[in-house]
């Protein structure tokens, strides 16, 4: 094929950039884009965006993609003077964005938040590629809010996102969730054996996102005893990485406790939730999507350490539908054991919180954005 051929081919071609990441919250609906596409259509080009040393780098191409690496970081809210090396990085990551995009000559960029995202779609924007957005929270955060302003269309999973964004742009699509969570839920005792607990037992499963929560993790620790004492309910603990060998010194301290399975990072999660009578989880868009859809009770601690507050925006959405039951990070300590063991032997609380998640849940987000984003493609081709 000589490169007049080959110029045409390429412009025939569906090309899309997925730009994002951070935390396995914006990583897992980033992928399940990705397939949804690939399902309608197996001809199209991908590829990912990300920041270097972030999880994407290895989880994307875990699922198959090819991804490239910008020399992003976040903003340093509490030491103003250490952005001026942040910018730098900014500057550097346009200019290289700027380079991808030349060469991969996307019909489309899709923004799924997460440091690479800004620098990749205002750059997109600039150089004239038709642009999505994914807004996963209820609260819009900043980058987001600034890149809507050149997007074509902007996805959102929450209800009254007008006051940030312009209504024509919006559609509601719901934040997809990863795909095996539906196709493949083991039955119950099934997923207890696999993580070596007991059928006919209640189960409570605690979250920290992926890359754990010290709050959580700290309340666990200190609650040991209750855990131990409390036999007839059993644990399922992600701990993050991070978290990991502080958490099971404190087990090697305690003694045995055989109603307690501690892991650093759950790879099998729809095992997980099939085990799970209870969720104690942070609040981030992506894993409430996923209670929804599966109808899952839970127990919502948001991080404080968020921009705007948003999870604590997105536990309030499912509070005031009776569709969750929210702890303050700055509580937990003191309550939240207590409130799951309380909800977990609660079968009429634990019914009326699951008929109630229910009610919000929002299937084949996906499948509705893939959808968008070919029609955006197709249009530029």
């Amino acid at each position: 094929m000589n490169r007049k051929e080959e110029r045409i081919s390429m412009e025939k071609e569906l090309r899309i950039i997925i730009s994002g990441g951070g935390t396995g919250g914006h990583i897992f609906p980033a992928v399940s884009i990705a397939n949804a596409i690939i399902e309608l259509r197996p001809d199209a080009k991908i590829l990912f965006v990300g920041a270097e040393g972030r999880m994407e780098m290895q989880r994307v191409p875990d699922a198959g993609y090819k991804i490239i690496g910008l020399p992003i970081a976040g903003f340093d809210r509490k030491h103003l003077w250490k952005n001026i090396a942040v910018l730098m990085k900014l500057a550097r990551s346009q200019w290289k964005a700027r380079s991808i995009i030349k060469n991969f000559r996307p019909q489309v960029a899709v923004g799924v938040g997460g440091y690479a995202s800004g620098p990749t779609l205002k750059t997109a924007g600039m150089m004239g590629v038709p642009t999505l957005i994914q807004e996963q929270n209820s609260y819009a955060g900043v980058t987001n809010k600034l890149l809507a302003q050149k997007a074509r269309k902007i996805c959102v999973a929450y209800e009254g996102m007008e006051k940030f964004f312009p209504g024509d742009k919006i559609i509601m699509t719901g934040n997809p969730v990863r795909q095996n969570l539906t196709k493949d839920m083991p039955s119950k005792d099934e997923a207890l054996r696999s993580f070596h607990l007991q059928s006919g037992k209640k189960t409570v499963l605690i979250v920290g996102g992926s890359l754990g929560a010290r709050t959580i993790n700290n309340t666990l620790i200190a609650g040991l005893s209750v855990i131990k004492a409390n036999s007839d309910v059993q644990f399922i603990w992600q701990t993050g990485k991070f978290y990991h060998p502080q958490v099971m010194e404190a087990i090697k301290a305690t003694g045995k406790l055989p109603n307690l399975f501690v892991t650093d990072f759950i790879k099998d999660m729809a095992a997980a939730y099939a085990a799970a009578d209870l969720i104690i989880s942070r609040a981030g868009a992506g894993s409430i999507s996923e209670f929804c859809l599966l109808n899952k009770p839970v127990v919502l601690v948001p991080s404080p350490n968020v921009a705007e507050d948003h999870q604590t925006k997105n536990a309030l959405a499912l509070v005031n539908k009776q569709a969750a039951i929210y702890v303050k990070d700055s509580e937990a300590e003191n309550t939240l054991l207590n409130i799951a063991l309380a909800t977990v032997t609660d079968d009429r609380k634990l019914k009326e919180l699951s008929e109630n998640i229910a009610k919000l849940a929002l299937p084949d987000s996906a499948k509705i954005i893939a959808q968008e984003v070919i029609k955006l493609a197709e249009e530029s081709l």
